[in-house]
């Protein structure tokens, strides 16, 4: 699994380097949540802060497909919710017919919820929250940024500051 890991996180960064431009959530924020997700597994951290990754990885694919669509004029009834969907079907289905989603040795004891699938969505909701607090405070500044690379930091700062929180919640 973790050879797998460190197969996934090299060929997807090295498929980045081909990306002229980012719309919605920048190329280096990608590369970080896959980054963290592959370094996650690897170290044997718990899979609810592996899923925090996961999720943020999932926001970051979904807008760039959206804002993919909106460059290239696609427009379809539901395009944004068929995209939500599918590219969370695309990582929930595969986790759980493995066995890493809906095992019930990794769930979290007091709820019997599982912490893979709790991380992804808390960090989905993590990641979009840092990037709508980012195009607000950008917007409240003439639509500059405040500070060098803040494009990267707020997205990724809400799965780093989880991170830290689920660690000691599940130590």
């Amino acid at each position: 699994m973790k050879k797998l890991t460190i197969i996934f996180v090299s060929i997807f960064s090295f498929s980045l380097f081909g990306v002229k431009q980012a719309l919605a959530v920048c190329p280096v924020c990608t590369i970080a949540v896959t980054v963290g997700v592959g370094l996650s597994r690897y170290l044997g951290i718990d899979d609810s802060i592996s899923g925090l990754w996961i999720g943020g990885l999932t926001v970051s694919m979904i807008t760039w497909t959206i804002s993919w669509y909106e460059k290239k004029n696609i427009n379809f009834k539901g395009r944004d919710i068929l995209t939500v969907m599918g590219y969370y079907l695309l990582i929930v289905v595969p986790l759980f017919f493995i066995g890493m989603i809906g095992n019930h040795s990794n769930t979290i004891y007091a709820y019997g919820a599982d912490k893979l699938l709790i991380g992804i969505i808390v960090g989905s909701f993590g990641f979009w929250a840092g990037a709508e607090w980012y195009f607000y405070l950008k917007a409240q500044n003439d639509g500059r940024a405040y500070f060098p690379f803040q494009k990267v930091a707020m997205p990724i700062s809400p799965l780093i500051i989880l991170s830290i929180i689920f660690y000691f919640l599940t130590k």
